[in-house]
């Protein structure tokens, strides 16, 4: 079993009497791509920023690395990555100078600012001004400044909001390369499902501050797997005469659902149903969206197995 790299226990963050983030336990392991999903409000900024050290939790522990951050949350920082909200920047200056002034702070090698200028495709824009800079290259540019101290983890949050299909697929590729190129685990927040379904591997879900799924991706998009479903006229009739031959279904918004089989089983199940003096109006397979399981899942509280 590989090691966490971020575990929380029980961690809460309360403002007044309201809790934004209510008892959460993540686990990252190396090497994740983590999608941190749920709607806007959810609680995944306000627990981003526990793991930084940017806001202290009102219960709970964090533990990066193995060890808890209970005053040692500085040495782990050091190991951490970040872009959180939008990047900071100067944009008179150009993007080598940017990750200059930061490099100083950071005592990092020279050689740094141009392994991460090269990590993040930036390498010909170097000495372009930022301000001149598309929102793509500037969302690059951050990553490249959270790269530059060689983290072990990196944390973004909604990294791809407000850029163009182009901007989400650079950000996209560039995410996916870092676990397999560099070693770097990661942790990236959106409240976009179809997007954290193109990188992510394990995916947490939080709703109203709790997470209420933690799992490989493989396990959501189980949920999504095909059903067949049926138009008859008796509906409770041919739920039992399916079941005499092994056919499982259930009655959902008029029709007889089971879930995917054969086509030779589905061919036999109709030629069943008709013998036995059903009339079938409609036969069709439905598959469930992922967008649609995501809805469920944040209504629900957790996955509806129905």
């Amino acid at each position: 079993m590989k090691a966490f790299i971020v575990e929380t226990k029980q961690l809460s963050k309360k403002f007044n009497q309201d809790y934004a983030v209510s008892n959460v336990n993540l686990k990252v392991e190396e090497g994740d791509i983590y999608g941190f999903l749920g709607p806007n409000g959810a609680g995944k900024t306000t627990t981003i920023r526990m793991l930084l050290g940017l806001t202290k939790p009102s219960q709970g522990e964090v533990h990066l690395f193995g060890k808890s951050t209970k005053g040692n949350h500085l040495h782990a920082l050091r190991q951490i990555g970040s872009l959180v909200e939008s990047p900071s920047y100067y944009p008179h200056l150009t993007g080598y100078e940017n990750l200059e002034a930061l490099r100083k702070i950071l005592q990092v090698p020279s050689r740094r600012i141009h392994e991460v200028l090269e990590i993040v495709q930036l390498t010909k824009y170097a000495d372009r001004k930022v301000k001149a800079y598309s929102l793509g290259m500037k969302q690059r540019l951050g990553i490249a400044a959270s790269l530059l101290g060689e983290p072990k983890l990196l944390i973004l949050d909604e990294p791809t909001n407000g850029l163009d299909p182009s901007g989400i697929h650079e950000i996209r590729d560039l995410i996916k390369s870092l676990p397999k190129e560099f070693g770097i685990t990661v942790l990236i927040s959106s409240h976009l499902l179809h997007e954290i379904d193109q990188v992510a591997n394990k995916v947490g879900i939080i709703s109203k501050g709790k997470l209420i799924f933690q799992d490989s991706i493989e396990v959501l998009r189980a949920k999504a797997q095909s059903q067949i479903r049926i138009k008859t006229a008796d509906l409770q009739r041919a739920k039992k005469d399916l079941w005499q031959i092994g056919i499982i279904s259930e009655i959902k918004q008029g029709t007889i659902v089971f879930g995917v089989i054969s086509e030779a089983e589905i061919a036999n199940a109709i030629r069943i149903l008709v013998e036995k003096g059903h009339d079938i109006y409609r036969v069709e397979e439905v598959r469930r969206s992922l967008e649609e399981i995501f809805l469920d899942v944040t209504a629900q509280g957790g996955l509806n197995h129905a």
